[in-house]
């Protein structure tokens, strides 16, 4: 009995050992606190580490200037205040109900502008869509000098902005400017050379430059968009005896929705905002048909010094396209569903 006994406590030794080393092991962590990450490991906090920069200049280029626009929207803060603009008195909504009073001459000249700048973007957003549908497709099958051609339609949305436009602006000049030299010196469309940065021609100035700056944009987009669509498809439906019509109808449109649908709210957004493109083209006092509403909303801030005026018409136009958006945004995607 006595040498069972010895054996089997010498059998369990390791046992106990093991035990009591676990629990060593636990309490000296319970003592020490959490352990340091492994190596190669990253700690959970490093991805927001990493955004935290971008973080900061979101807060910094578009939250902050956002907040402050909208806070001196409820302010007088005319050119008698610029210089200690945070205690100028408050204006409460009369700067909202100014910009919205439409029997007023500031809000029909708000409201004539608003109208001048959805013409525009619903030109420069059809404009820009269809040539760059028409280029993508044409361009979708491989052909000598593809790469080129491709090379060539994205120039005007790699060149700088100021310099594309400056070039326009010279081009459109009415003694000077080529495209007077050739619709009226050599094809002799016109008797007299047009203004075309002055009066009703403008609006069509601005709207050619705009969808000369946009649509390689949305060629590239629907380029992408045509690479995921299988060639099968074609294939298939070519021996079915479809035409190209037929083809692009029933199965370029119909893939490329999802792709459509987002390339045409950006298009959208951008050329609503677009300010640097008239800006550079007509200066400061754009002309009347072409007074799109973000040089409306300088001319009513830097011009007049109504800076009070400007920013209310700021948060309004914040507003439109935040509903537009909004809106096109849940049609879009019930539609979807219902597909």
């Amino acid at each position: 009995m006595g040498e069972g006994g010895a054996e089997g406590a010498r059998g369990d030794a390791p046992q106990l050992a093991g035990a009591a080393a676990a629990a060593a092991a636990a309490t000296a962590d319970r003592v020490a606190g959490p352990r340091a990450a492994p190596p190669g490991r990253w700690p959970r906090a490093f991805p927001y580490v990493l955004l935290l920069p971008a973080l900061v200049a979101e807060l910094a280029v578009h939250i902050v200037p956002m907040l402050v626009g909208t806070w001196m929207s409820f302010l007088q803060l005319t050119q008698r205040f610029i210089r200690n603009w945070i205690k100028a008195p408050s204006a409460g909504l009369s700067n909202y109900r100014l910009a919205v009073d439409f029997t007023a001459p500031v809000g029909a000249e708000l409201l004539r502008s608003f109208f001048v700048t959805v013409a525009v973007s619903v030109l420069v957003v059809s404009g820009s869509w269809l040539l760059g549908t028409a280029a993508a497709v044409a361009l979708q099958k491989p052909f000598r000098g593809r790469s080129a051609l491709r090379t060539l339609f994205l120039i005007p949305f790699a060149m700088p902005i100021f310099t594309g436009v400056i070039t326009w602006s010279f081009m459109l000049q009415r003694d000077t400017g080529i495209v007077n030299t050739v619709l009226v010196d050599q094809l002799r469309l016109f008797q007299e050379r047009p203004f075309w940065l002055l009066g009703g021609n403008s609006f069509f100035s601005l709207v050619v430059v705009a969808i000369w700056r946009t649509w390689p944009f949305a060629f590239l987009t629907i380029t992408a968009g045509l690479q995921a669509i299988p060639s099968d498809l074609y294939e298939a439906a070519s021996v079915d005896g479809a035409g190209p019509w037929k083809r692009f109808r029933s199965i370029t449109l119909p893939m490329l929705r999802p792709v459509n649908q987002v390339l045409l709210l950006v298009l959208f957004l951008w050329s609503f905002n677009d300010f640097t493109t008239p800006y550079t083209l007509f200066g400061r006092a754009a002309p009347p048909e072409a007074d799109v509403i973000a040089i409306h909303i300088y001319q009513a801030s830097f011009i007049t010094w109504n800076f009070g005026l400007g920013s209310a018409m700021s948060v309004i136009l914040v507003g439109f396209l935040l509903v537009v958006t909004t809106g096109y945004l849940l049609i879009t995607s019930r539609s979807a569903r219902h597909a």
